[in-house]
């Protein structure tokens, strides 16, 4: 597995190895000496399966006491991927990294606890999976408003479809800082 750094600290893009021929392809998404090598988690307790269609744009979204770091990764489809960085004492407080991961590239992106998570589908359907390092806990949960001004995340569709719940969310800079992440 080939890792790259992204320009957000400890969010990293992980190509698996492909093995291919007519029949199809095999690929490894995940092995926990691997990850161990690599200084990734090895332990994810919950793994989620999104099915949506062209345009849909779930997120900003985050826990704040029982971080979640994601394993994200797209099986048909493609989609915009974005990381915020919510850890207030980071130097890299309020920037995003964006990429497309899509069925055709196999890329996968791990985001580390402290970061918020979207996407936005570009196909015309796209299956994301993810696995999550902690619980999903809908009482811990946050979020920032998905098209904030001020992070500027430059979405591929503008005519998003996007939940009541993630329209509702504060900018980030109207959001108070103990409401964010806890690290």
């Amino acid at each position: 597995m080939d890792v790259k750094e992204t320009p957000l600290p400890g969010v990293r893009l992980l190509s698996p190895r492909v093995h291919g021929d007519s029949r199809g392809f095999f690929l490894e998404s995940f092995h926990a000496k691997t990850f161990e090598r690599l200084g990734l988690p090895q332990l994810f307790v919950q793994d989620n399966h999104s099915r949506s269609s062209r345009g849909v744009t779930r997120g900003l979204h985050f826990q704040r006491r029982h971080g979640q770091g994601k394993l994200v990764r797209v099986v048909t489809g493609s989609v915009f991927d974005v990381a915020v960085d919510l850890r207030t004492a980071s130097p890299t407080f309020g920037r995003w990294f964006g990429t497309i991961l899509s069925e055709g590239n196999n890329l996968m992106m791990y985001i580390p606890e402290g970061f918020a998570h979207g996407f936005q589908v570009i196909s015309d359907q796209a299956d994301f999976l993810y696995k999550c390092t902690d619980f999903y806990d809908p009482e811990d949960e946050g979020g920032i408003l998905w098209n904030d001004p001020e992070i500027a995340i430059e979405w591929p569709i503008r005519e998003a479809l996007v939940s009541a719940k993630d329209k509702s969310y504060l900018p980030l800079s109207q959001t108070p800082r103990d409401r964010l992440p806890l690290l």
